[in-house]
């Protein structure tokens, strides 16, 4: 599990560090960045590594709460980095989409809910032709 969830951090890790990369070439084309800016990058990646390389792993494939937590659980924490995600890459962009935190919150509730609707579903019929395979 540990092996797992470390190759997952580094996996997110290193992806969302060429993608912010990639984003402040796009849009701070000619401006020069400064060296510490580097490190709010980096903030970035780890902040994105630990919500979706290990939270989401531990959460639904490792705890057992029940599901209406891990949906309120993974919705905040989702909101909560995604938030602190681009405050590090502009606290400009921050301030102007901080009004909508609520509704954002409410709205990843709602996207949790219907993507854990169709995972359990998904899942249910793999379990169940496994078990069907293994009847014949």
């Amino acid at each position: 599990m540990i092996t797992q969830l470390r190759h997952s951090f580094f996996q997110v890790f290193t992806i969302m560090t060429l993608w912010v990369t990639l984003l402040a070439t796009i849009f701070f084309d000619d401006l020069p960045i400064q060296m510490s800016y580097l490190w709010n990058i980096a903030g970035i990646a780890v902040i994105a590594a630990v919500v979706f390389g290990m939270m989401y792993n531990l959460l639904w494939n490792y705890f057992t709460l029940k599901p209406v937590w891990n949906i309120v659980i993974s919705s905040t924490f989702n909101i909560a980095g995604g938030m602190a995600m681009v405050w590090l890459f502009s606290e400009d962009m921050f301030q102007f989409i901080a009004p909508w935190f609520p509704g954002m919150w409410l709205l990843s509730i709602v996207l949790h809910i219907i993507a854990f609707y169709f995972y359990a579903r998904m899942d249910s019929r793999k379990k169940a032709e496994e078990l069907n395979n293994i009847l014949k």
